[in-house]
């Protein structure tokens, strides 16, 4: 059974040695920990090169088949917390998350919520995008996954979680929240995400590509067209 107000961060991982245990640190880190029920990373690499370098016992990991949709069903299976967070594995979360998240939802017409997202950059034009990224949320009330969403465990259950799709499994998941009508907050303090999609693709391309399939979806092209035109957009690690 979960219990009452603590929190399981699920993290999706596909190839990310580089990364995994600066997160995990920081982390291990944060403040009013006793409201942590534990960290689940799930592994879609079927060797799990991911989960292999880490060393944490206190870590729960496992392995499933690719992609983010199964992954964090899978993770969710195996959590005992109240609430479920689902986090990318280059997404840092500010000191006081776990307070703002048990404040949020001490309000019970809430189901979940997101944070604001920041770009761990120096240059302008991120501020820009990080801007655009609150105004975007603040209209839709559709968070993206890079924004730390959160859901109570029962609701996620109860509306079926993640639909197994390869792309915008987030994007789909939250437009069905607001279709139901259920409410969640966006938190102003900021996640820390990597800039690192952007650097290796450029600015302004990745930028362009990401509002193209955001419409796409929108407008019905299923996600397994998009996830085809994607993969072949992108700049390989």
């Amino acid at each position: 059974m979960p219990r009452a107000s603590t929190i399981s961060i699920i993290i999706p991982v596909f190839r990310e040695e580089a990364i995994i245990g600066k997160l995990l640190s920081h982390l291990r880190e944060l403040p009013a920990r006793e409201v942590m029920s534990e960290v689940i990373v799930v592994d879609g690499d079927p060797s799990g090169s991911t989960i292999k370098t880490i060393g944490q016992s206190s870590i729960l990991t496992a392995t499933s088949r690719p992609g983010r949709a199964v992954q964090m069903n899978h993770g969710a299976s195996l959590a005992t917390g109240a609430v479920l967070l689902f986090l990318h594995a280059d997404t840092f979360l500010p000191q006081n998350v776990l307070t703002h998240i048990s404040t949020c939802l001490a309000d019970e017409r809430f189901v979940g919520g997101a944070f604001n997202l920041g770009i761990a950059s120096d240059r302008r034009i991120f501020r820009i995008t990080e801007k655009y990224v609150a105004l975007r949320t603040r209209i839709t009330r559709v968070p993206f996954g890079d924004q730390a969403i959160f859901l109570r465990r029962e609701y996620f259950e109860r509306i079926g979680g993640y639909k197994s799709i390869p792309l915008m499994e987030d994007v789909e998941l939250m437009s069905r929240v607001r279709k139901r009508g259920d409410r969640i907050c966006i938190i102003s303090e900021k996640v820390m995400t990597s800039a690192r999609r952007w650097e290796q693709e450029g600015i302004i391309r990745c930028t362009l590509r990401n509002w193209l399939f955001q419409v796409l979806y929108l407008f019905g092209v299923p996600p397994e067209h998009l996830a085809k035109h994607y993969r072949s957009s992108t700049v390989p690690k």
